[in-house]
């Protein structure tokens, strides 16, 4: 956060001395809420360290580069780069409770001031770019915030979890040991003290989150890599089923442009219809995706993931008879 924060001084001031605005160490302290001496080792820093040719011009009582020709320190950070950062705000945004949005915000405002050195302003950004998410859980952002510490101090964390499944609340406490983003939602990784194996948390379903004095060794990530992408979805296991899945020549159109895992294999038919096969640990998020593509789909195999199919669409026949 410190070293955010020193850049966040150092881009404000080439900023405003490129500007001719000539700034000193008082305009900087006030931006910033800043010390004096803090202030005046911040420019020292960039004088010294960067070797920034700032020179202190009496007349304006502020600092002004001496050479036309220098190069800003971030200069090989191209304008793309930095929209990327901008752009981590929106897509990430609501997910948090606007946690990150609110971090991101604090180190790239100056990116989005009228004098901005890349030329990018808030309402350009929000008027070009957007990002959606649908059907995912946001976490609370006190949560969130909790869980990242714990998870970078390797601190055992004590939390309520309420079971989906069932309705049921429990009491954990876990070894925090990777948090993903997966389709808008956040999923904790952690080794369970209490069932002594790993289980996935989603934010969204925890409370009474407490961060505990005690700290753990981390884990090998051989004993827990499988779990964040080796099959399709978010229920991972050590082992995987290959489901054979067959897209009609229709469904095969928007199908053949997506990637459903990095290790799937797409075979086209000559019908047009289009063959699609992919590690599944857990057939409950794969059932529910199939499912959505009605008649456009078909299981070719396993045999036991087709008969569940089957029998989900005999379910849904009771419900919607003829």
């Amino acid at each position: 956060m410190a070293s955010f924060n020193f850049l966040e001084r150092i881009i404000w001031l080439h900023a405003r001395i490129q500007s001719g605005r000539h700034p000193n160490a008082d305009d900087l302290a006030r931006e910033f809420d800043l010390s004096s001496r803090t202030a005046q080792r911040t420019i020292a820093h960039f004088r010294d360290r960067l070797r920034a040719p700032i020179v202190y011009h009496r007349k304006s009582k502020g600092y002004y580069y001496s050479r036309q020709d220098y190069q800003f320190p971030l200069g090989q950070v191209s304008q793309e780069e930095l929209l990327l950062i901008l752009l981590a705000q929106s897509l990430l945004d609501k997910s948090a409770g606007g946690n990150i949005s609110r971090f991101i915000l604090q180190f790239s405002r100056k990116f989005l001031s009228p004098d901005s050195p890349v030329g990018l302003s808030r309402e350009k950004l929000e008027e070009r770019f957007s990002a959606a998410w649908n059907l995912y859980a946001p976490a609370r952002a006190d949560i969130f915030r909790l869980v990242i510490r714990a998870l970078l101090e390797n601190n055992i964390l004590s939390l309520n979890y309420t079971s989906p499944a069932t309705g049921k609340t429990t009491h954990r406490r876990a070894e925090p040991h990777h948090l993903q983003h997966y389709m808008g939602s956040w999923v904790l990784l952690a080794y369970c003290l209490e069932k002594q194996d790993w289980r996935k948390f989603y934010l969204s379903r925890m409370d009474q989150v407490k961060i505990l004095p005690e700290r753990f060794e981390p884990r090998a990530s051989s004993q827990w890599s499988y779990q964040v992408e080796s099959s399709f979805g978010i229920f991972q296991g050590e082992t995987s089923t290959a489901v054979l899945l067959r897209f009609s020549p229709f469904r095969a159109r928007w199908v053949r442009e997506q990637i459903w895992h990095p290790d799937q294999k797409v075979r086209e038919l000559a019908d047009g219809s289009l063959e699609l096969e992919i590690p599944v640990a857990d057939f409950r998020e794969i059932k529910l995706k199939i499912l959505s593509f009605g008649a456009d789909v078909e299981v070719i195999r396993p045999e036991s993931l087709r008969r569940e199919v089957a029998a989900e669409i005999q379910k849904m026949k009771k419900i919607y008879p003829k």
